[in-house]
């Protein structure tokens, strides 16, 4: 989106760290502008002028006015910017310059509004899977974000990327399919089993099933009478003899 800013850049004819830390040091950070089959430049700019554009509504997709002392006034977007890792502070920017006849291909976040029926009426979550989405169109085309409305969704229904509505200026980069927010059903997890209190009994354990031992008197029974009762018939038969 283009905003009607001016940012003042310096020309810089040296490089390196010494360099960058002694514009830093004086309230400047080092920056580079290509871009549009120009020649490059090494610029000088302020990190606070660049942090207002980064953190407003439209971020990296702001397109502002960028005046090299000296030189050039073109439109640029910020496509890329070092933060220090401790202090978030602004350390370099890269800056390019944007052609306003060609389009682009940019990103833009996506903004859900409205309370789910299935989280409403069936206790179900919401839950945001996509937050941003690709599109291609005029620089001054670019949208601050798009609007997604999910009220109407109930559990197992989801809002996609081709749901969104567009002007004909806008082609979808991303895929239609992509899945930008759902109405899941939560998970309802039994609770384990208490453990019991002192002096309290643990619960009995089941009792496990008898097992009947068969071997013996199977084999006993294929024998056709008892040991004792063989012996016994054994000893008449030699009385009689």
């Amino acid at each position: 989106m283009r905003k009607d800013i001016t940012v003042v850049a310096e020309p810089r004819s040296t490089r390196g760290k010494n360099q960058a830390r002694r514009l830093r040091v004086g309230g400047r950070i080092p920056a580079v502008l290509y871009g549009a089959y120009r020649d490059s430049v090494t610029v000088a700019v302020s990190p606070k002028e660049l942090n207002e554009i980064l953190h407003s509504k439209t971020g990296h997709n702001t397109i502002f006015n960028l005046a090299v002392q000296g030189g050039e006034t073109t439109p640029v977007m910020i496509v890329d910017a070092q933060l220090d890792p401790l202090k978030g502070s602004l350390l370099h920017a890269d800056l390019k310059r944007v052609d306003l006849s060609k389009r682009l291909r940019v990103t833009v976040p996506v903004v859900v509004h409205g309370d789910p029926k299935g989280v409403k009426t069936q206790g179900g979550h919401l839950e945001l899977v996509v937050r941003e989405i690709e599109i291609e169109c005029l620089p001054d085309d670019i949208p601050e974000h798009f609007d997604v409305d999910v009220t109407e969704l109930l559990i197992g229904q989801n809002a996609r990327a081709g749901s969104i509505p567009m002007s004909e200026s806008i082609q979808l980069v991303s895929s239609p399919d992509a899945v930008l927010a759902h109405v899941v059903a939560l998970r309802v997890e039994h609770p384990a089993a208490a453990a019991p209190a002192e002096g309290e009994a643990a619960p009995a354990a089941a009792a496990e099933p008898e097992v009947i031992k068969k071997g013996k008197k199977e084999e006993e029974g294929a024998e056709g009478v008892k040991p004792e009762k063989a012996e016994k018939a054994e000893k008449g038969e030699k009385k009689k003899k």
